[in-house]
């Protein structure tokens, strides 16, 4: 079986110029309720990830060909389109750089409370751990060092399967919640229903 093709990914200028022209498009943005509530595009729409994956088929048939994936960095996007893929919706695009790089291309958006990204709470939680590993190897045991091997081993298998486990586990902690968490019926089934429409990258 040979995976979905990648559909182009989508700068964000071009995405900019798409949004001011006002064309049929439905922006995504897959990222957590709190990160959405930090910063997004206006006018896009917070079904963070792991609700996409439980209801895909369900978002796939509301939406038509002009669909924008956004996250922070891209990854889960990708994921996302991935799983779009999976159920016949394969030109979904996915905005390069994220929602900070539409922001510092001058796109709309719109601001909330200062928060830091989930991918950057990785980044420091696998730091923190492999630092206490080594520390804690020097100072307590050296049997302590193997925290460090299993970081390192998992950093290795999240990179190898794009997925990452420990962002999962952040992504669950109270300060990555917001006020009112996404569902199927506020997040999916309040979605307009898109009509087709050719495809603006053809």
């Amino acid at each position: 079986m040979t995976s979905p093709s990648k559909a182009p990914a989508l700068a964000p200028e071009i995405l900019k110029t798409w949004l001011q022209e006002h064309q049929n498009l439905m922006v995504i943005d897959v990222r957590s309720a709190a990160e959405f509530d930090s910063l997004h595009i206006r006018g896009s729409y917070n079904v963070p990830l792991p609700l996409l994956s439980e209801h895909t088929d369900e978002l796939a048939a509301r939406l038509s060909s002009r669909v924008i994936l956004v996250c922070q960095s891209g990854v889960r996007a990708e994921q996302a389109r991935q799983r779009m893929a999976s159920v016949g919706l394969d030109s979904a695009h996915v905005l390069t750089g994220g929602v900070p790089a539409f922001a510092a291309a001058g796109g709309d958006v719109v601001k909330g409370k200062d928060r830091w990204d989930l991918e950057r709470q990785v980044r420091l939680a696998a730091g923190s751990l492999v630092i206490l590993g080594l520390a804690g190897g020097r100072l307590l045991s050296p049997k302590v060092r193997m925290l460090s091997g299993a970081i390192g081993a998992g950093l290795t298998f999240s990179a190898t399967t794009n997925t990452c486990a420990m962002g999962k586990a952040l992504a669950a902690m109270p300060w990555n919640k917001a006020a009112e968490e996404p569902s199927r019926e506020s997040a999916i089934l309040r979605l307009p229903v898109q009509q087709p429409h050719e495809d603006a990258a053809a």
